[in-house]
């Protein structure tokens, strides 16, 4: 006689009915979460891979017609070439290897000449995000806004809108003479940040929608509100530590308005906002606050706090004459209405002229004592 065999997913369970649903309810959703955590991660590095690939591809194209038609004397049948292979490619590979396309990619291997550097940005940045760089024409903001978007992160639509809001222009580092910027610029491949790269001026604040009267109050309000928003405008790498920040000293408290900490510059940011313009005396406040801070909240291991002075104006030459990077204070504009962007421009632009005559003025003459 044979014997019966039952298999162990029929055998009958020593756990009630009620509880075996629940618990399968259970295991069941944990293996998906864990099913779909495999997969989706598996995903992201595919598609990590195939754009790195991608832009390397495009990378190594370019490179390619770049030999082809820099050789001396055949520039002009270089482009006859290019139109010629264009067809070819399109018809085999389709219209991501057209004459624009190609031309790009020539473009693309001109501009960035050291694989190095081609294979650290490719990690972060598709071809998408080298297509939007690629029209930049001053090639120190179009390094700036490739680094950044490495270390941020960017989306190809948030590093539109940093492009469109002339994000390096009002950076500090941008008034900076070309030699130092390429310093900064080969630090921060390294992996290291300077307040230069951080601090900007002026802060586009329109955002927050303020119009009309307002008072400082009212402005540190919206921007807590709207402090997500605010935090993108400011830049990747600042927290949020504290509003009417209280600093006892004595029988006194004072109150800063806004305290943030900075990851990458292991600095505390502390924040003071001013609905007038400018004033020499906002300076001696905000060397108080930053006194108290670097010796009651400075932690080990951070460096010395920095300040930001955020005000309605400010002249260029009161502020010059202050020497307040030495006192580790800076200050900017900031703009709760745009200005149209012609005149925003051509602001940024003579504000960048100045500084850098200033800079010049304070350099060493060749043959001279320092």
């Amino acid at each position: 006689m044979t014997k019966k065999v039952v298999s162990p997913l029929k055998q009958k369970s020593a756990v009630p009915s009620e509880d075996r649903q629940q618990l399968g309810s259970v295991e069941g959703d944990a293996l998906l979460s864990d099913l779909r955590s495999l997969i989706q991660a598996a995903r992201q590095r595919l598609a990590t891979a195939a754009n790195s690939t991608h832009t390397v591809l495009c990378w190594q194209v370019g490179h390619r017609l770049l030999r082809e038609n820099l050789q001396e004397g055949r520039a002009a049948y270089g482009k006859q070439i290019l139109a010629t292979v264009s067809q070819e490619l399109t018809a085999e590979f389709g219209s991501g290897f057209n004459y624009t396309a190609l031309t790009r990619m020539a473009r693309f291997a001109e501009w960035i000449t050291e694989e190095q550097i081609l294979a650290t940005l490719s990690q972060v940045l598709s071809w998408s995000h080298f297509i939007e760089l690629l029209p930049i024409k001053a090639p120190l903001a179009r390094d700036f806004y490739a680094e950044m978007c490495r270390i941020e992160r960017w989306d190809v639509r948030t590093l539109r809108q940093k492009i469109g809001g002339m994000l390096f222009e009002r950076t500090a580092l941008s008034k900076k003479p070309d030699a130092v910027i390429t310093a900064e610029l080969a630090n921060l491949r390294e992996g290291r940040m300077s307040p230069d790269l951080v601090f900007r001026d002026p802060y586009l604040l329109d955002l927050l929608g303020l119009r009309g009267a307002y008072s400082e109050r009212d402005l540190e309000s919206t921007i807590l509100r709207e402090i997500e928003n605010v935090l993108l405008e400011l830049g990747a790498g600042f927290t949020f530590v504290a509003r009417q920040k209280r600093m006892s000293v004595g029988k006194d408290d004072f109150h800063l308005d806004l305290l943030f900490f900075h990851r990458h510059l292991r600095r505390l940011i502390a924040v003071e906002l001013k609905l007038e313009s400018f004033q020499p005396a906002h300076v001696g406040q905000m060397e108080f606050y930053l006194r108290w801070l670097d010796k009651h909240e400075r932690a080990a291991g951070e460096e010395a706090p920095i300040g930001l002075i955020l005000c309605a104006a400010a002249d260029a030459e009161q502020v010059e004459l202050l020497q307040l990077d030495a006192k580790s204070i800076r200050v900017s504009e900031y703009l709760t209405e745009l200005p149209p962007l012609p005149l925003l421009r051509a602001r940024l632009h003579q504000a960048i002229e100045h500084a850098r005559e200033q800079e010049a003025r304070r350099l060493p003459v060749p043959g001279e004592e320092p």
